[in-house]
Protein backbone atom coordinates (compact mmCIF):
# COMPACT_ATOMS: atom_id res chain seq x y z
CA UNK A 1 0.00 0.00 0.00
CA UNK A 2 1.35 3.40 -0.94
CA UNK A 3 1.57 5.98 1.85
CA UNK A 4 1.23 8.84 -0.63
CA UNK A 5 -2.36 9.74 0.31
CA UNK A 6 -2.50 8.43 3.87
CA UNK A 7 -2.99 10.99 6.67
CA UNK A 8 -0.22 11.22 9.24
CA UNK A 9 -2.64 10.43 12.06
CA UNK A 10 -3.49 7.13 10.35
CA UNK A 11 0.18 6.27 9.82
CA UNK A 12 0.92 7.05 13.49
CA UNK A 13 -2.02 4.86 14.53
CA UNK A 14 -0.61 1.95 12.50
CA UNK A 15 2.83 2.47 14.04
CA UNK A 16 1.47 2.73 17.58
CA UNK A 17 -0.96 -0.20 17.36
CA UNK A 18 0.40 -2.67 14.79
CA UNK A 19 -1.67 -5.61 16.07
CA UNK A 20 -4.90 -3.61 15.81
CA UNK A 21 -3.91 -2.36 12.35
CA UNK A 22 -3.19 -5.94 11.24
CA UNK A 23 -6.56 -7.08 12.61
CA UNK A 24 -8.34 -4.29 10.71
CA UNK A 25 -6.46 -5.23 7.54
CA UNK A 26 -7.53 -8.85 7.99
CA UNK A 27 -11.15 -7.87 8.59
CA UNK A 28 -11.11 -5.73 5.44
CA UNK A 29 -9.75 -8.63 3.38
CA UNK A 30 -12.34 -11.02 4.84
CA UNK A 31 -15.22 -8.63 4.14
CA UNK A 32 -14.00 -7.88 0.62
CA UNK A 33 -13.76 -11.58 -0.21
CA UNK A 34 -16.99 -12.70 1.44
CA UNK A 35 -19.34 -12.01 -1.44
CA UNK A 36 -19.78 -12.08 -5.18
CA UNK A 37 -19.20 -8.39 -5.95
CA UNK A 38 -16.20 -7.52 -8.07
CA UNK A 39 -13.74 -4.96 -6.74
CA UNK A 40 -15.01 -2.14 -8.98
CA UNK A 41 -18.60 -2.57 -7.80
CA UNK A 42 -17.55 -2.95 -4.16
CA UNK A 43 -15.51 0.27 -4.34
CA UNK A 44 -18.42 2.22 -5.80
CA UNK A 45 -20.66 0.93 -2.99
CA UNK A 46 -18.04 1.82 -0.37
CA UNK A 47 -17.76 5.25 -1.98
CA UNK A 48 -21.50 5.76 -1.62
CA UNK A 49 -21.37 4.65 2.01
CA UNK A 50 -18.49 7.04 2.70
CA UNK A 51 -20.43 9.92 1.13
CA UNK A 52 -23.44 9.07 3.30
CA UNK A 53 -21.23 9.08 6.38
CA UNK A 54 -19.60 12.38 5.33
CA UNK A 55 -16.26 10.63 5.78
CA UNK A 56 -13.90 12.80 3.75
CA UNK A 57 -10.87 10.52 3.95
CA UNK A 58 -12.91 7.45 3.04
CA UNK A 59 -14.51 9.27 0.09
CA UNK A 60 -11.10 10.24 -1.25
CA UNK A 61 -9.65 6.77 -0.62
CA UNK A 62 -12.54 4.93 -2.23
CA UNK A 63 -12.60 7.28 -5.21
CA UNK A 64 -8.91 6.51 -5.80
CA UNK A 65 -9.45 2.78 -5.29
CA UNK A 66 -12.52 2.78 -7.56
CA UNK A 67 -10.43 4.37 -10.32
CA UNK A 68 -7.73 1.75 -9.81
CA UNK A 69 -10.40 -0.97 -10.02
CA UNK A 70 -11.57 0.32 -13.40
CA UNK A 71 -14.42 2.68 -12.54
CA UNK A 72 -14.74 5.74 -14.74
CA UNK A 73 -14.88 9.32 -13.52
CA UNK A 74 -18.54 9.45 -14.60
CA UNK A 75 -19.36 6.34 -12.56
CA UNK A 76 -17.63 7.79 -9.51
CA UNK A 77 -19.50 11.07 -9.86
CA UNK A 78 -22.75 9.13 -10.30
CA UNK A 79 -22.15 7.56 -6.86
CA UNK A 80 -22.17 11.08 -5.41
CA UNK A 81 -25.22 12.08 -7.42
CA UNK A 82 -27.17 9.08 -6.10
CA UNK A 83 -26.52 10.41 -2.62
CA UNK A 84 -28.69 13.48 -3.24
CA UNK A 85 -31.92 11.56 -2.65
CA UNK A 86 -30.52 9.01 -0.20
CA UNK A 87 -28.14 10.99 2.05
CA UNK A 88 -29.23 14.52 1.32
CA UNK A 89 -27.95 17.35 -0.81
CA UNK A 90 -25.26 18.63 1.62
CA UNK A 91 -23.59 15.21 1.97
CA UNK A 92 -23.72 14.61 -1.77
CA UNK A 93 -22.25 18.02 -2.58
CA UNK A 94 -19.47 17.50 -0.06
CA UNK A 95 -18.81 14.15 -1.72
CA UNK A 96 -18.66 15.81 -5.14
CA UNK A 97 -16.06 18.24 -3.83
CA UNK A 98 -13.83 15.51 -2.36
CA UNK A 99 -14.23 13.37 -5.48
CA UNK A 100 -13.35 16.27 -7.77
CA UNK A 101 -10.14 16.84 -5.82
CA UNK A 102 -9.18 13.21 -6.47
CA UNK A 103 -10.18 13.34 -10.14
CA UNK A 104 -8.55 16.68 -10.96
CA UNK A 105 -5.81 16.35 -13.56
Amino acid sequence: MSDEHLPNVYLRFRDSYPAVAAALDGLGEAVDGAGPLDERTARLIKLGLAIGASAEGAVRSNARKALAAGATADEIRHAALLGVTTCGFPAAIAGFGWIDEVLKP
